[in-house]
Formats: structure tokens, sequence, C-alpha cells
């Protein structure tokens, strides 16, 4: 993805997790968004979670997803949606996040809503 498209106005104040290597190497990237009120609960959302190829498969992902739903749990917030490329939807439904709406295109990639409660 262009470099435009991965830096925006919300960097600042979401809450960004980083897996590393031992010896340092940035393998992969997750975000949380501050809280907002969806349909009257209160509502975290992660984005930008991003594995290196190499390093898929070997749990990387899982630990950043657990510690952003787990910082969401913390802080209060009753559900966590995401908008998943299509290809990870199955990543994310074991971990319970389930389906909402139609596929759509973002930055050219299929992407599907999804949503679980916390």
């Amino acid at each position: 993805m262009p470099a435009v498209l991965e830096l925006d106005a919300h960097d600042p104040v979401c809450l960004h997790a980083l897996a590393r290597t031992a010896d340092g190497y940035a393998v992969g990237t997750g975000r949380l968004l501050p809280a907002t009120a969806h349909a009257g609960l209160v509502c975290g959302h992660i984005g930008r979670m991003a594995v290196l190829r190499e390093w898929r498969g070997q749990g990387v992902g899982a630990a950043l997803l657990s510690a952003l739903m787990e910082a969401a749990r913390r802080r209060g917030d009753a559900e966590i949606v995401l908008s998943a490329q299509t290809h990870a939807v199955g990543f994310y439904a074991s971990f319970g996040f389930a389906q909402m709406g139609e596929t759509y295109i973002e930055a050219g990639i299929p992407h599907q809503d999804m949503r679980k409660s916390l």
C-alpha cells in the first residue's frame, strides 16, 4: 500500500503495537483507534494489522491481535470492529470475529468488515 494511505490523522492518538524479533527487527504491527460510540456501545477499532510474509503462521499476528483486544477490554470497550482483507477473514473468525455487511474494495484490495463483542 502506498505510504500516503498508511499514515493518517488518527496515528498520533492510536495505541500502536509492534512485534519484534529478539534482536529488535520489526516483523508485525497493528493499532487500536480511540473508542467511539456505535449503536449505543463503546466500540474500538483495530486497524493497520500487518505481518511480514516470512513471519506469518508463527503466531505474530495472533499475539498482536490479542494484545490489541486486551487493550480495548481494559479501557472498557464493549465491542471491537475491524476491516479485514478477505484472505484474512478466517484468521479473524478464529478469534470470534463475525462478518458484517458486504465485501468492498479499499486501496484496490477486497475487504470485509468484522465485529466481536468483548
